[in-house]
């Protein structure tokens, strides 16, 4: 059914737009009674061998949907009542801001992905914090239904209009702002639609970022330490990749995704005319598979089980998850997949892990 609404209506929608659209409907059923806990029943992981220990946290299954289709945390009950494991959202800016100038979303559909160039539109660190604070509460209430909410991380990054000097103060506002409520935060140095902003996985550079955003946590929750993970781009040199996984290991960070989006547009089946009217951006997708898989090889290799490495990019089947689960992730996201796969996507692909997890490994 999905599949012929895509034909038929979605890919004649402007992406950005249909995107609007589909979460729009999400959160709509979420705010039917009783709607939300049905969907988690139906369609959440509920086999125990799907359960993940991880950051401190329990996680009912090792998927969960990537940062960027909830810019502003307010879709959370819709989202997690689809089946992730877990949900994470932003990435916010301790200031609000429009974003790059629309149209600036693409699906590439002879390679299954998009291109997108939004940055870092959101409301801001508060706004999605005090959202949040609002989801938890309800989950609170309805917790006699059953579980309560899902767990949530924040992506936090730069606000375009601060210099880079000031990176490190603009990161730790937006971690003061959502410590209370993230179950994990996330800094965002991977985006290329900040200008500069990939300049900051300079192991120089983000050192002074990393310890003012563990300062800024700790001092804001002293009672609760939250983790803390540093996001990756797939086109990292090698030696840079080792950089970053030692400076995780000397700074105590608890974790790395790995990757965010890539600049690259080699090996598309798409039209070049199709690649060139895209223009600039992040490139997510199945075309990212065998570069983040890498990064994530290497980061295992650095690391071992000292941190806790969150596999994404290209994951969209559930061979690709088992894949990354195989070489070393802990959990694994997903964005494009999901836009892609639609709304029973996590239900197919939990399932799809559950029985290779049961096979053992190949």
């Amino acid at each position: 059914m999905y599949r012929l609404l895509y034909q038929v209506v979605l890919r004649r929608v402007p992406a950005e737009a249909a995107h609007l659209a589909a979460f729009g409907l999400i959160r709509g059923v979420a705010r039917v009674p009783g709607a939300a806990w049905l969907l988690r029943r139906w369609l959440g992981p509920r086999d125990p061998v799907l359960r993940v220990r991880a950051l401190g946290l329990s996680f009912p299954g090792p998927l969960g949907l990537a940062a960027g289709f909830d810019k502003d945390a307010r879709g959370t009950r819709g989202l997690a009542a689809l089946g992730f494991g877990f949900l994470e959202v932003g990435t916010v800016t301790a200031r609000a801001q429009p974003g790059n100038p629309k149209p600036r979303m693409f699906r590439l559909a002879a390679d299954r992905a998009l291109v997108n160039r939004m940055g870092f539109n959101n409301a801001g660190a508060a706004a999605a914090a005090a959202r949040l604070a609002r989801s938890r509460r309800r989950s609170r209430r309805c917790s006699r239904l059953g579980p309560g909410g899902p767990v949530v991380g924040v992506n936090i990054g730069k606000t375009r209009a601060v210099p880079d000097a000031d990176a490190a103060a603009d990161y730790a506002a937006s971690a003061r702002a959502v410590a209370a409520v993230a179950d994990y935060v996330v800094v965002n140095v991977s985006s290329p639609n900040t200008p500069g902003l990939r300049d900051l996985q300079a192991a120089d550079r983000l050192k002074p970022v990393l310890a003012a955003v563990r300062a800024a946590l700790d001092a804001a929750v002293p009672e609760r330490r939250v983790p803390l993970l540093v996001k990756i781009a797939p086109d990292l040199a090698d030696a840079d990749v080792d950089a970053v996984a030692d400076l995780a290991l000397e700074f105590g960070l608890d974790g790395i995704i790995a990757t965010n989006t890539t600049t690259s547009r080699a090996g598309l089946a798409s039209p070049a005319a199709e690649v060139a009217a895209a223009g600039a951006g992040g490139l997510s997708g199945p075309p990212l598979r065998a570069r983040s898989l890498e990064v994530l090889r290497r980061l295992h290799a650095r690391a071992g089980d000292r941190l806790v490495l969150i596999a994404a990019g290209g994951i969209e089947t559930p061979d690709d998850a088992w894949e990354r689960l195989q070489a070393g992730a802990t959990l694994i996201q997903a964005y494009t997949g999901f836009v892609y796969g639609g709304p029973l996507w996590p239900r197919r692909m939990h399932a799809g892990l559950a029985q290779r997890m049961r096979a053992g490994p190949s």
